[in-house]
């Protein structure tokens, strides 16, 4: 009989220390499940590859999800006056940034530049553009992309580096508009435009040989473009991330993507 007890002793301890196991299983899943959180940033479209490789490293040293959204800056505020859930916002100018600070809908002092944008006229033709643009004047091509000066900062400065050479009027009928920037450079990739006017971004790739021919466009002839962030929502991974990018290993891969930075 006392043998008899002994193994129903031990078949109950043996059922308790399996439910604490498992109930000690559970609790890890669900610790794991509350620290690993995920934010959604919205980012212009010529950043977004840039971002994407820092924010690839944040979430192998942190264990958290970046959700990156890409597009237009003046696409990307419209819909963050209209409530869309974004944690973060990465514009490609300070003006969007600057208005939804002005309005209220940014935490206190979290806008900051992280990377100045340059401008170049690229084709991938090799021997096409010159080192001067002499090109746009003498007008041996069919389509010129540029981004929408009224929606994307480098289509703005596109339209200034035109006014200050006397084109823009005259090259009018020869103008292929994208939406962004990223659309833009499809735009001369795909050939439906001989040149353009794209980021430098986006033919700078670390590792990779720059394709085509281009014209680095000089700062005097457009405003500078101060790429700015800011905080939509008071959430620690967020600011985490925001402190990640303001970093020297983000620093480092924003300007290994032809970024200039304070």
């Amino acid at each position: 009989m006392a043998a008899f007890l002994n193994e129903e002793h031990m078949k109950r301890i043996t059922r308790i220390c399996a439910a604490g196991f498992v109930a000690a299983l559970l609790g890890l899943v669900t610790v794991a499940s509350a620290t690993a959180d995920e934010i959604r940033v919205a980012v212009a479209s010529n950043f977004a590859d840039t971002l994407r490789e820092i924010a690839g490293r944040f979430e192998q040293q942190s264990g958290h999800r970046v959700t990156l959204v890409s597009g237009s800056t003046g696409m990307h505020y419209a819909q963050i006056r209209n409530g869309a859930p974004f944690d973060a916002f990465f514009a490609a100018d300070m003006k969007r940034p600057r208005l939804l600070e002005e309005e209220g809908a940014t935490l206190a002092d979290s806008r900051f530049t992280y990377a100045v944008g340059k401008l170049v006229l690229w084709s991938p033709n090799e021997d096409y553009v010159d080192p001067a643009g002499e090109l746009l004047e003498q007008g041996d091509f069919r389509h010129l992309a540029l981004a929408n000066p009224k929606l994307a900062p480098y289509g703005r400065a596109a339209r200034e580096v035109l006014e200050k050479r006397r084109q823009w009027q005259d090259l009018q009928d020869r103008m292929v508009r994208g939406e962004n920037i990223g659309q833009t450079f499809q735009f001369v990739k795909s050939g439906n435009a001989e040149l353009g006017f794209v980021a430098w971004s986006q033919i700078q790739r670390p590792g990779q040989p720059l394709a085509g021919s281009w014209w680095e466009i000089p700062q005097a002839l457009y405003s500078p473009i101060e790429q700015q962030a800011v905080l939509l929502k008071d959430n620690p991974v967020a600011r985490d991330f925001m402190a990640f990018v303001r970093g020297t290993e983000a620093l480092k891969i924003i300007g290994a993507y032809g970024y200039g930075t304070h």
